[in-house]
């Protein structure tokens, strides 16, 4: 089992900026690619942005590309994301997910453990 936590999430105006952060705890973090996701009001969840268990190998959609960047650390066992940038249609509630193996994943159902979400809110 892996246990996630996400935090950082709040009201910030249209072009502004926030840091979420994913802590995890249990198996053993590195083994484990992670995953950023989002999910508005009446919308299917949403890939923003994975990494490799190395760090080495980063992923974004194409919404949030040179705005938003995903960082880990493997020894405090956490997951980042840097928010810049926001627009309104970021608003969402942003998850963070584990997992296994080497292959970076848009697709939920690929990601084992999720967080409970962190509530993201951009206003125009």
């Amino acid at each position: 089992q892996v246990q996630l936590v996400e935090s950082g999430g709040g009201l910030v105006q249209a072009g502004g900026s926030l840091r979420l952060s994913c802590a995890a705890s249990g198996r053993t973090f590195r083994n484990y690619a992670m995953g950023w996701f989002r999910q508005a009001p009446g919308k299917e969840r949403e890939f923003v942005s994975a990494i490799s268990w190395t760090g080495g190998v980063k992923h974004y959609a194409d919404s949030v590309k040179a705005r938003f960047t995903i960082s880990r650390d493997n020894v405090k066992n956490t997951v980042s994301l840097q928010m810049n940038s926001l627009k309104p249609e970021d608003t969402a509630v942003y998850y963070c997910a584990a997992t296994p193996g080497v292959v970076l994943t848009t697709i939920p159902g690929r990601y084992d453990y999720w967080g409970q979400g962190t509530q993201v809110t951009v206003s125009s």
